[in-house]
């Protein structure tokens, strides 16, 4: 029964990295959805390769090992599939398209963009997270560093949104807003990260799950 039930799980890829991708992955693990999920493979930044822009992201500002390693710790925790180089290459495509085989893919502070072939492989759809704030989307605050935006503009809320992925930064199809996120004052864009991460893992989680029930009762 239980091998049935196994079977009938919808495969999930995650990419992300740092306490968005952690509470990701957590939520994929543990969460309400673990059930209808199966985690196929995680994709994860290395701060060490210059593709990613770390002098631009999260990874400019100060961090320990353990936030590098939180996301594939945890995924080796659970015997899952770690890759930390290049997505939009044939490696890659090898080993999504022939071994992980997700039918969903998450993302969740990833430091690459993601290419057409990557975006159209999974039948469920190709979803983000992103911060930002409530007053239109695309929102202005696209790009690899919208805390420090939101910082700029003097915010003293956030938002995330999670989004179906794109070709572009950040501008895919809106699926759902969170609510308002307090930052409090003196909040730095490493605070903001573990503020919000786990209002946007649970976020995606929720919305994931009822597309999984809704294809499920079609």
């Amino acid at each position: 029964m239980k091998n049935e039930l196994i079977n009938k799980r919808v495969r999930v890829a995650m990419l992300g990295s740092f306490y968005r991708g952690f509470y990701m992955l957590n939520e994929l693990l543990y969460g309400d959805i673990a059930e209808y999920v199966e985690v196929v493979g995680v994709a994860t930044d290395d701060p060490k390769n210059t593709f990613i822009s770390p002098d631009k992201r999260v990874w400019r500002y100060p961090h320990t090992v353990s936030e590098v390693q939180m996301v594939e710790t945890l995924a080796h925790q659970h015997s899952i599939e770690v890759y930390k180089d290049r997505v939009n290459s044939d490696p890659f495509y090898e080993l999504f398209e022939k071994q992980w085989q997700p039918e969903l893919c998450l993302m969740a502070t990833f430091g690459q963009r993601i290419g057409k072939r990557l975006i159209q492989y999974p039948e469920f759809g190709f979803y983000n997270l992103h911060p930002c704030i409530d007053d239109k989307w695309p929102s202005k605050y696209v790009g690899g560093n919208p805390f420090n935006a939101l910082q700029a503009d003097g915010k003293t809320y956030t938002c995330v949104a999670f989004h179906a992925v794109d070709e572009n930064f950040d501008t895919g199809p809106l699926i759902k807003l969170s609510g308002k996120i307090a930052i409090p004052p003196d909040s730095s864009v490493v605070d903001m990260h573990k503020i919000t991460s786990y209002a946007a893992a649970k976020l995606a989680a929720d919305e994931v799950l009822k597309l999984i029930q809704s294809n499920k009762n079609t």
